[in-house]
């Protein structure tokens, strides 16, 4: 049985489903689907944005849907720790975190340039492509006006772009390897991800202050809980509109 509610409450507000689609940033085929399917339930964020849009409560549209505090209480199991910075992490909580990567092996910066500097990480990125685990890495394109602002948000200005150019070189080996991809976005990121199929590391990014001193969320998926999708899907969304790349100078205004 569709969601015969929802399809009465988007009929009536006048909107189609592209325009529903287009402000809540997703697919008209996925409003399709939310309809046909009330089983395929959106993300709560979604959930709420929708019901303020059709102007109903979301209880109306999806009346099985858990209530807040539900949802709440299943999201606080999800947070492992709250680092207040970055640079107070365990140094090896990034390779512990990406040991055990069976299906997902992602990272979402910047430059994350630290991180090319361990050794310890270029080697289990080799183990793991030798064990046919896909490992995704999304850096910032240099030339996009994304980075430019990141840089003088963190008060190092063009620094920034040659960070990413100097992790790219220093990632040149990894582009050799099977499974391993890379591509370079131009998107504003709130948060560097680092994920490790249910487990991931949100560094964020805060005005004026460089990602090392900025707090770090670890998260882990858990039945009922929203937090870590919410990330998650964020990677997703990143990897498909990012560029892919075949060598360190792959971008246009290289230096070579």
């Amino acid at each position: 049985m569709a969601n015969e509610r929802l399809r009465g409450a988007i009929v009536q507000s006048n909107l189609k489903l592209e325009q529903v689609a287009e402000r809540l940033g997703v697919s008209p085929k996925t409003v399709e689907r939310w309809i046909a399917d009330p089983k395929r339930k959106p993300y709560r964020r979604f959930q709420y944005a929708l019901a303020s849009m059709l102007r109903h409560e979301v209880s109306y549209l999806w009346p099985d849907e858990r209530t807040s505090e539900e949802v709440t209480t299943s999201s606080r199991s999800e947070v492992l720790t709250l680092y207040p910075h970055r640079s107070v992490v365990p140094q090896d909580a990034w390779t512990k975190l990406y040991a055990d990567a069976v299906s997902h092996f992602d990272v979402l910066v910047y430059s994350g340039f630290w991180l090319t500097e361990d050794p310890r990480f270029h080697r289990l990125v080799r183990e793991k492509s030798a064990a046919g685990v896909r490992v995704r890495f999304m850096l910032g394109d240099p030339t996009s006006s994304a980075v430019a602002v990141r840089g003088n948000d963190e008060g190092i200005g063009s620094a920034m772009a040659a960070k990413i150019r100097n992790a790219l070189l220093n990632y040149g080996p990894l582009f050799r390897l099977s499974g391993v991809e890379f591509r370079l976005h131009s998107t504003t990121l709130y948060n560097s991800i680092y994920r490790a199929d249910n487990e991931l590391l949100a560094n964020s990014h805060v005005y004026g202050v460089g990602a090392y001193m900025a707090p770090v969320l670890h998260l882990q998926r858990v039945p009922g809980g929203e937090l870590f999708d919410t990330y998650a899907e964020s990677v997703e969304r990143v990897w498909e509109t990012a560029r892919h790349i075949t060598s360190p100078t792959d971008y246009e205004g290289a230096n070579t």
